[in-house]
């Protein structure tokens, strides 16, 4: 008798455990990667990621809290059957010209303890999950997202390669965030962030043998800007919202306000080895189609620039007339023309380079200070394009002389206003057919998609800094060799690279070599260069010669392989060749056997990289045995072949 009352208690169990405990599974395409959906008895809806038998991410947590209703209990209504959705499209300013994708979506109803009800889209490729919260029904009263639940777990043996986000004007001139510090390397899961703002996006991690790469992509006026939150307890990362600043005006919210319908923008998890993070689309995949009907204007190129290593003093006629004949020696599309332009030359001289600049096929670009009152910078034209009207106003003046395109610097962080005057900015800027870069600015999302005149952003440490401080250019060689495997995934990165020159007051740590593969490691619709006239003409023909020809669009792009900041080699194909470049962050000699059979190269290749010193170089001819190749590299060095 006690057995049967044992076996009855057991099935009790069972029985209630199974009603307690709804699961769900969705897969890829090729059925390797897949998201598993859990009620709790709690109501708490939890997601599980695997890749193949491996759990990338733990149970994690879905779900928001709006103003008038909390979506944080939450019980399975329905998942849709599965959808296969492809596509192709073009970026100019991306790593590939043409793309191409396939994915699995899956919409998951999902009801509140009230009965209200909300969607969460699934996104499934072979290469990653996404995934976003959809209110589909029409609502006449403004609703506001006041926090997600949304989390990413991750096993405590994981580890992050993360970017520190600044805390809302906790910096020079009170221009913070602008995405722009040095990446924290191989830190365990549940490090804190040193600042209460978090760690940006995106999130680079390793767990075991799979790599993780956390980002968001679609973002529109209508919601903010995200990031990961400032504590992960047992290696758990959660969305934070912008901080109270980030806006246009001081009284905009920073947390999402709209009438319904509202969508979240996807919350993106690639994953795979490390080539299937640098090779990922899924970015501009999940992003919405160009809202540009025609973009023959816009012609990607390369840009030499004085403000990098000359800064204030170089924005003047006589030298800007010089950096036009320079990009005309070179081949280069543009000369970007940097602060303070309309005080130190005014827009009749600028109209003189203009029509100079035509005469040597080199178009000009110009720098604008975005800010109102958000920050303390003095640079001009500053608040120029902050109304709509003087914007447009000021676009069509400009677009009538001939400016190919503007650099926006200063931007105010992640608000929603904020993210409405980038959405204003790219739609004004294509109407008057004027390329756009983005500076001291968010990080990128897919918006080169929708607006293909979009052709680049900084969101990142760059160049700059280096010239700065002593600090920042020891940490130069591995700051790059990190970015290649994290920031510049996820979108176009105006970091301004290739130095040959010395910098004033700044001992440069990286040889020749490693800044001429920055060329090709380094993606960016516009690339600018910080290579000054002077310098240029020193350096042997061939390095001038291979400096005039570096593609302007990319068609593909492979990892051969690499390590987050240690060392990378990339290959990047344009025009039917190949060209290969690494970096050696470390400060030894490396010794590779590069793999290059899935190339399907055939003949030689021109090397170019370090020569006898770090400020020198050296060329030969290398030839492939069964598709690979023995490559040294000095230490902070690198090199790049042309196939």
């Amino acid at each position: 008798m006690k057995k049967v009352i044992g076996l009855f208690s057991l099935l009790c169990m069972l029985s209630f455990f199974s009603c307690s405990l709804t699961q769900n599974n969705l897969v890829s395409p090729d059925g390797k990667i897949s998201v598993e959906l859990q009620t709790d008895s709690s109501r708490v809806l939890r997601y599980t990621v695997k890749n193949g038998d491996q759990t990338v991410l733990e149970p994690s947590i879905l779900g928001l809290k709006r103003n008038d209703m909390d979506f944080s209990n939450l019980e399975i209504v329905s998942i849709s059957d599965k959808k296969e959705v492809s596509g192709n499209y073009i970026t100019p300013a991306e790593k590939k010209l043409n793309n191409t994708y396939r994915a699995n979506e899956y919409n998951v109803r999902v009801k509140n303890s009230k009965g209200k009800e909300m969607i969460i889209t699934f996104h499934l490729a072979d290469n990653g999950v996404a995934f976003r919260y959809v209110f589909d029904e029409n609502s006449e009263d403004e609703k506001t997202i006041e926090k997600e639940n949304t989390s990413f777990k991750f096993s405590l043996t994981s580890k992050g390669w993360l970017h520190p986000h600044d805390d809302v004007k906790n910096c020079w001139a009170k221009t913070c965030p602008s995405y722009e510090d040095n990446y924290i390397i191989d830190v365990p899961v549940n490090t804190q962030a040193p600042k209460q703002a978090g760690w940006s996006f995106p999130a680079l991690y390793r767990v075991g043998d799979s790599w993780v790469l956390l980002t968001e992509a679609g973002l529109e006026p209508s919601y903010c800007g995200t990031r990961l939150a400032q504590d992960s307890p047992d290696g758990e990362y959660f969305i934070e919202f912008p901080q109270r600043g980030e806006t246009v005006k001081p009284t905009d919210p920073v947390t999402p306000i709209s009438r319904l319908p509202l969508r979240s923008p996807w919350r993106v998890i690639m994953i795979g080895r490390l080539n299937d993070i640098v090779e990922n689309t899924m970015v501009t995949d999940l992003s919405e189609p160009s809202r540009i009907e025609n973009i023959d204007f816009v012609k990607p190129g390369l840009a030499a620039w004085s403000w990098g290593i000359e800064k204030d003093n170089s924005v003047n006629y006589d030298r800007q007339k010089q950096y036009i004949d320079y990009a005309s020696s070179m081949t280069w599309e543009y000369v970007l023309i940097d602060v303070e332009w309309d005080k130190r030359i005014g827009y009749d001289r600028i109209q003189e380079l203009i029509d100079y600049g035509k005469s040597k096929n080199v178009g000009i670009i110009l720098w604008y200070n975005s800010s109102g009152d958000w920050n303390e910078t003095h640079y001009t034209p500053k608040s120029a394009l902050l109304e709509k009207d003087a914007r447009r106003a000021e676009f069509e003046r400009i677009s009538k002389m001939g400016v190919k395109g503007v650099k926006v610097d200063f931007w105010p962080g992640d608000g929603p206003s904020a993210i409405q005057y980038y959405y204003d900015m790219m739609q004004d800027a294509a109407d008057y057919k004027l390329l756009v870069n983005f500076h001291g600015t968010t990080v990128p999302r897919g918006w080169s998609r929708t607006y293909p005149n979009l052709m680049t952003l900084e969101s990142i440490k760059g160049f700059e800094f280096i010239t700065f401080a002593q600090e920042t250019a020891d940490l130069a060689p591995q700051h790059c060799a990190t970015a290649v495997f994290s920031r510049n995934v996820v979108g176009p990165m105006d970091f301004t690279p290739v130095c040959f020159g010395e910098i004033p007051g700044i001992q440069r740590r990286t040889s020749n070599g490693f800044e001429i593969a920055l060329t090709v490691l380094f993606q960016s619709g516009i690339q600018h260069y910080v290579e000054t006239p002077e310098s240029m003409v020193k350096q042997p023909d061939y390095v001038q010669e291979y400096m005039k020809q570096v593609p302007r669009v990319w068609d593909d792009i492979k990892l051969i392989e690499g390590f987050p900041a240690k060392y990378a080699v990339f290959a990047r194909k344009a025009g039917g060749k190949w060209y290969v470049a690494g970096i050696n962050a470390e400060t030894t000699v490396k010794s590779l056997d590069l793999d290059l059979s899935k190339l399907n190269i055939q003949g030689e290749g021109i090397m170019i990289t370090d020569g006898d010193t770090n400020r020198t170089f050296s060329q030969k001819t290398v030839t492939l045995d069964n598709g690979k190749l023995k490559v040294e590299v000095q230490p902070n060095g690198g090199f790049v072949i042309v196939f």
